[in-house]
């Protein structure tokens, strides 16, 4: 069952990253705010989405992440703050300090840093696609 959600999460993102492109936008400036909230939204989605993902497989007995500091439980919640903040740190930079990814969690952590990376870029291709069709 918990698989299946990973499923469904893994489909969800996929969609948001693919609504940058056919979303059409109404605007006259070449970045418009309603990009930037586009953009913001697709990095929130993104870091939940893996962060969920990243909770799922821990929940389950996989190794995903490790933390350096010891002395933590295994409780849904701490998990679920763990597993928030490694996607967050993965996903707008790729220092890690306190948690590291193990395992799965570093070909997970390749993934979501390599459409960390991508996702300005294609904000500024899509806004100069839209300027050229003008």
């Amino acid at each position: 069952m918990e698989y299946a959600f990973v499923g469904i999460v893994a489909t969800v993102l996929l969609g948001s990253m693919i609504s940058i492109w056919t979303t059409q936008f109404k605007s006259t400036r070449y970045i418009s705010l309603e990009n930037l909230f586009v953009l913001i939204f697709l990095y929130m989605t993104m870091m939940m989405g893996f962060g969920l993902i990243y909770m799922v497989l821990k929940l389950n007995g996989h190794d995903v992440f490790i933390k350096s500091v010891d002395g933590t439980t295994n409780e849904c919640f701490t998990v679920l703050q763990d597993s928030l903040y490694l996607s967050a740190t993965t996903l707008l930079s790729v220092g890690y300090g306190d948690i590291t990814p193990i395992g799965i969690g570093r070909w997970l952590a390749v993934i979501e840093a390599l459409l960390g990376y991508i996702m300005p870029a294609t904000l500024v291709a899509r806004a100069v696609i839209d300027w050229e069709k003008r």
